[in-house]
């Protein structure tokens, strides 16, 4: 029986042309060592750039996005349009049947409107995001069927609510879910950075692992900070609910997934309990 991997993509991995095929080589060097891959990814500097355009300002509290209605409808158009895909074609350039669609689709992401609410990074009062939502279900059943398709799916992060309503959601968040939901054997969460580094500036000082004990103290020492903050946060969850592998890594470096599918430690920075 194939082992499950999920793939979250930043936006800033696709920005570059050497990541965007780095990470296509190496998710389909899982697929042809007999993994099933599931892709989520966000978009976030292709919003930015949009809503500039558009004339709005970007707003994030803490690495999480404030979406008015005016700025979901950018979200839309960047996400579900211009990322999901290129990230599609790259894929199928590199032999992979990637299949792009988003969380509306099937309703594979199920979400309700986000109250306001305090967060990590973002002072003492809650914080009202808009026209965001919390994920409450993942259809894992229809993911499941299209693993079994032998097609790699692509997702967007947008989620839908019972009266179809869109909402933007954290893809920290919701791949933690969707790991969690398909009991994946492996998750991986790329970045154009790759690990965490005590100096972002020192490649040598690369953490090659932390537990949640030491990710609250490299968070109060201000050496994970902003976006990185919710992905340590969201994947330290599941290291209690049976994911064997989860670990921050480039896409760009050759063998990288599988290295740290072996928990070989070559690359990025494992997550461990």
């Amino acid at each position: 029986m194939s082992k499950i991997a999920v793939v979250k993509v930043g936006g800033d991995v696709l920005l570059d042309v050497n990541e965007r095929e780095g990470l296509a080589a190496n998710i389909k060097d899982l697929i042809d060592n007999q993994w099933q891959v599931v892709v989520l990814h966000g978009g976030g500097p292709q919003v930015n750039t949009l809503q500039e355009k558009h004339g709005l300002t970007p707003n994030k509290v803490a690495g999480r996005r404030i979406t008015s209605k005016a700025d979901l409808l950018v979200v839309e158009q960047a996400i579900a349009g211009e990322v999901n895909v290129n990230l599609t074609a790259e894929l199928q350039k590199k032999g992979v049947n990637a299949f792009g669609c988003h969380g509306a689709s099937g309703k594979l992401i199920q979400a309700n409107k986000r109250p306001p609410v305090v967060v990590t990074g973002g002072g003492d009062e809650p914080i009202d995001f808009g026209e965001v939502g919390d994920v409450v279900a993942i259809n894992h059943d229809l993911l499941k069927g299209l693993l079994e398709l032998d097609v790699t799916p692509v997702i967007a992060t947008l989620g839908i609510s019972n009266k179809g309503d869109i909402y933007n959601i954290n893809a920290d968040t919701t791949v933690v879910q969707i790991a969690a939901a398909l009991k994946a054997d492996l998750l991986l969460l790329t970045t154009a950075v790759g690990a965490v580094f005590k100096d972002i500036n020192d490649p040598d000082s690369r953490i090659k692992q932390i537990n949640p004990a030491q990710a609250k103290e490299l968070i109060a020492e201000g050496i994970i900070q902003g976006g990185m903050i919710p992905k340590i946060e969201e994947a330290m969850k599941l290291l209690e609910q049976g994911v064997n592998s989860i670990a921050i890594v480039s896409g760009s470096h050759t063998g990288a997934f599988i290295s740290v599918a072996n928990q070989q430690g070559d690359f990025g920075t494992l997550l461990k309990s």
